[in-house]
């Protein structure tokens, strides 16, 4: 990366990290001042060891940006925190003080930041759906499907493409996968196949077979685009180039990038032929531009050898083409509601095949290096790219901070729940080490994670 693309990428992370912490900090000083608690600090990044980059003081507020970038705090007074403030401890607690508040204000206090996260991804989803409609996935490169698929055991084939479901006419993948339709009590796909249609009924008991297969579902076909070939691999040594269509390998036609992954985990330490159409070091940015390579690119083919891994080093690209549909003002918030709650369950979903150990938890662990670039890489698509970043990631922040871990919202959560069956203040000692034992996990954590952002660029 240049210079001119590190410091793009380092602006870009600094305004979605500002953004986000900002909001989420807000939503704690807001909930504060409503319940008339007094708010001593507001600061965006850490200022840990006095390390500031800007104060400034506001009657009873310090408002500030700390020198430490990854996350931000409100010092409430009473309240035991980031800060590890205790010298309130020694007096009777005072009317403005968060201890002195009734458990309920609290908890809303301490939820109000991940509160104000969701509304962001919401707000942010609504102004997408308004300024770009709503997204759809035309039926244009076949479909892929796995051969353990209920799709596959009813019929339909890989490079087949769905024309009609239950005899109307499809466009968009978002017809043919429409939940709506595996509880019905009829359902049939008309597919063309080598220029004849094909009607093939799927069985009564479609959304129980889909649920047993656990995402074994059929999808639209992926072509093998290299993105990226690895320095040193034996991609880049057989003269492979971003762009290129890899259209066969040992002597197997690759229509599909799983197609490739299969056989090349296959292979190791096995010389074997690779045919590919070059691009020239472009790659596709459309399906136009896909077909007119796959019709007209230069064949080329070659000798390589998958390493002790099964890979060969390559990022393969994906080429996917949308179309939006216009929406009006109220369809638009309807829009935005229904993509928040996606796009939560999907980020609930995702933690927990990490925690189960279902997903690899060093390649789906992102922290300050990954976030960085992605909102560089985000920023580079336009601006609802960005957007859309931005509230994935807002989600993301909010379901992280509602987990119950000490020093997280989510501990604090519990604490003032537990406060709240008992009748009483829990033990200042008590709530202290929890604070700095959840601190020190956290760090622990975030060293882990910018570890493995470098270890796994």
């Amino acid at each position: 990366m240049d210079i001119g693309g590190f410091l793009q990428t380092i602006f870009y992370f600094i305004v979605a990290i500002f953004i986000l912490v900002t909001v989420h900090e807000f939503g704690h000083f807001a909930a504060a001042k409503l319940f008339k608690m007094r708010v001593l600090k507001f600061y965006i990044g850490f200022d840990f060891w006095n390390l500031k980059l800007w104060r400034t003081q506001r009657g009873e507020t310090e408002y500030g940006i700390g020198a430490i970038p990854l996350g931000g705090y409100v010092q409430i007074a009473g309240m035991v925190d980031e800060s590890m403030d205790t010298d309130f401890a020694s007096k009777p607690p005072q009317p403005w003080e968060f201890r002195s508040k009734p458990v309920w204000q609290r908890l809303i206090v301490i939820s109000a930041g991940v509160i104000m996260n969701m509304v962001l991804a919401a707000v942010i989803f609504i102004i997408i759906a308004m300024s770009y409609g709503e997204s759809r996935t035309p039926i244009a490169t076949g479909v892929y499907v796995p051969e353990t698929s209920v799709f596959a055991q009813i019929g339909i084939k890989t490079g087949d493409k769905i024309v009609e479901v239950n005899g109307k006419p499809v466009k968009y993948w978002e017809e043919v996968l429409d939940p709506e339709l595996f509880t019905s009590a009829v359902l049939t796909y008309t597919v063309e196949r080598n220029g004849e249609r094909l009607k093939l009924d799927a069985p009564s008991n479609m959304l129980t077979r889909l649920n047993d297969e656990k995402g074994e579902t059929m999808r639209p076909l992926m072509p093998a685009i290299v993105g990226e070939t690895l320095s040193g691999t034996p991609a880049e040594k057989t003269g492979l180039r971003p762009g290129d269509l890899i259209t066969r390998l040992d002597g197997k036609e690759i229509r599909d990038w799983s197609e490739l992954i299969a056989t090349v985990s296959a292979s190791k330490n096995k010389d074997i032929e690779i045919e590919w159409r070059t691009a020239n070091g472009t790659v596709p940015k459309d399906l136009d531009a896909l077909n007119r390579l796959a019709k007209n690119g230069t064949v080329k083919t070659a000798r390589i050898t998958p390493n002790d891994d099964g890979k060969i080093g390559v990022q393969l690209a994906q080429v996917m083409s949308r179309e939006y549909l216009a929406l009006g003002f109220f369809e638009a918030i309807g829009a935005g509601f229904a993509q928040t709650a996606k796009m939560t369950t999907m980020t609930i979903k995702g933690f927990g095949k990490l925690i189960t150990g279902e997903e690899d938890l060093r390649k789906n662990l992102g922290g300050p290096v990954k976030i960085a670039k992605l909102a560089g890489q985000s920023a580079e698509q336009g601006a609802g790219s960005f957007l859309l970043f931005l509230a994935v990631l807002s989600i993301s922040l909010a379901f992280i901070n509602i987990m119950p871990i000490p020093a997280l919202d989510g501990g604090q959560f519990v604490l003032i729940s537990l406060e709240g069956l008992l009748g009483k203040e829990l033990p200042l000692k008590i709530k202290m080490a929890v604070q700095q034992a959840g601190m020190y996990a956290l760090l622990a954590l975030m060293v882990f994670i910018i570890y493995n952002d470098i270890a796994n660029p």
